[in-house]
């Protein structure tokens, strides 16, 4: 009797309005009608369609309502809950939050797995499942034109009588929360708090994953914390962009040899420690550079100031176990030896993107990046060579292996000191790239009216008209070139096409 209650109630607020409403307007109704009664509303759940779980959730979110919430966790009849488009563009009740972990907790408690119970995975993520929400409310696709779920079988824990198994104990499978975590001081609030209790106390059937996970300035201890509740098997992004010292490096390095499913790898910012030894530097080191070897599905490799690379590129690069498709070496001091070892390495053979961007390479003799850029000339599209010291000599023996790069679609080699000759042989060079389109050149040498770096902007522009024509004339009027330079007095990049972008720097007061 209670039952066919129940569903002659669920009937009149969903049915009885569809004469005069549209399918998405009659859920909205029936949502607010339902949770005019919440104690209902729950009772009613065990009845509620399936397509109409995620407009009531809705409802229930926006209006705060938590002990529906926490019921619907329960009941939910989809594999994934994407509760963080919900919480995007808004200030998340804490209550609100609480109720659904909380229906997780009851959830994962039961000894007899709800009848609907699909789910497996509470995806917070802000940026994932956008089109959920809009598709189950009617926005995109009827409403009833979503077949009705198999009911899930039931799970029971294993009980025993007189010390035998009454029943085969059937494998639990642990609940997902997937996050995307950056750390830093100050940034560990309440909501943030509030999980993380959560997972400690669950950590056997409730599991914090993260797939982007980004490191600022925060306490080696605190990280420590916080990652030994992570499932590190999750990460497969990852930046670190603190200033370190190596034995702090040395301590996470374990970490990192945990994320086995890594595809990106941003390390920014090691410094020198004064207080060890020689010795004990190359302990760390190696204890570092030996983690790669646990990354087998590294695709993307960014390193910026790191101050041991130099001579022991080859020591990092013989650990990496698959071809890189990007490989980003800034800021960092190199040998002739590394750029030797990079030439050679099997790991830049299918290189999508490569950038030397701020390594001096001035004294570095041009025949191992022209090998560089041979072994990579099939597949590179992405290549910065800005503010590398490359001279005029240099530039022109690399222009025949810049010519075989097929592929190439941008290149960038700001802060060179290069004269407008080489850069008119530069371009029949690469006049023949079908795919280049973006070209970014260092201001011509011929452009400068001493040696402090004073711009004569006239003869900037003539000379920047001059490659233009040159484009024109040979049958590329679309390639873009643009010339920029740091400006000598704040650094800030100048740009000109045709004419100066000027910095503030050069405008009059």
């Amino acid at each position: 009797m209670e039952r066919r209650r129940l569903r002659g109630s669920i009937q009149s607020r969903y049915i009885s309005m569809s004469v005069w409403t549209s399918p998405r307007r009659l859920v909205e109704l029936a949502g607010q009608s339902l949770l005019k009664d919440e104690a209902l509303a729950i009772a009613a759940l065990e009845l509620l369609p399936r397509e109409l779980f995620p407009p009531l959730f809705t409802a229930a979110f926006d209006g705060r309502h938590s002990q529906t919430l926490k019921a619907m966790v329960q009941a939910w009849p989809f594999t994934c809950l994407p509760l963080g488009v919900l919480m995007k563009g808004q200030q998340l009740h804490l209550e609100t939050f609480k109720a659904v972990l909380d229906g997780l907790d009851v959830l994962l408690t039961q000894e007899v797995r709800p009848r609907r119970w699909k789910l497996e995975v509470l995806d917070l993520r802000k940026n994932s499942h956008q089109d959920f929400w809009t598709v189950w409310s009617g926005n995109r696709a009827s409403l009833y034109s979503f077949p009705e779920p198999e009911a899930a079988q039931p799970m029971r824990k294993k009980r025993k009588v007189d010390g035998l198994s009454t029943e085969a104990e059937q494998p639990f499978t642990p609940i997902e929360v997937l996050v995307d975590l950056s750390l830093k001081e100050g940034a560990c609030d309440e909501l943030f708090s509030y999980l993380m209790e959560k997972v400690k106390r669950q950590k056997n059937v409730l599991h914090l994953c993260c797939k982007k996970l980004k490191i600022f300035a925060m306490p080696m201890q605190n990280i420590k914390m916080i990652l030994k509740m992570v499932q590190l098997d999750s990460i497969e992004d990852l930046e670190v962009t603190c200033t370190w010292k190596l034995p702090t490096l040395a301590k996470f390095s374990p970490y990192l040899g945990q994320m086995i499913n890594l595809r990106r790898l941003l390390l920014s910012h090691i410094h020198a420690s004064s207080s060890i030894s020689p010795e004990k530097e190359e302990e760390y080191i190696a204890q570092f550079t030996s983690q790669f070897l646990s990354l087998p599905c590294l695709q993307a490799l960014y390193v910026d100031s790191l101050f041991f690379l130099r001579g022991r590129l080859d020591q990092l690069l013989r650990h990496v176990m698959n071809p890189l498709e990007t490989l980003s070496v800034t800021n960092c001091r190199l040998s002739e030896g590394d750029v030797i070892h990079l030439s050679q390495s099997p790991n830049v053979s299918q290189l999508s993107v490569l950038s030397l961007s701020g390594v001096m390479l001035t004294d570095v003799s041009p025949e191992p990046l022209q090998a560089l850029l041979e072994r990579a000339s099939a597949t590179l599209q992405d290549l910065d060579f800005d503010e590398c010291g490359i001279m005029d000599d240099q530039l022109l023996v690399l222009l025949p292996s810049l010519s075989h790069c097929s592929q190439l679609t941008t290149l960038s080699f700001c802060g060179n000191p290069i004269s407008i000759s080489v850069l008119e042989n530069l371009l029949h060079h690469l006049i023949g790239l079908s795919n280049l389109t973006h070209v970014l050149y260092p201001v011509p040498l011929e452009s400068y009216e001493d040696v402090h770096g004073t711009l004569h902007l006239g003869r900037l522009a003539y000379l920047h008209a001059r490659l233009r024509e040159l484009l024109c004339e040979l049958g590329r009027p679309s390639m873009v070139w643009l010339s920029a330079n740091p400006c000598p007095h704040c650094g800030d990049r100048t740009f000109y096409d045709p004419e100066p972008i000027l910095c503030p720097c050069f405008m009059p007061n």
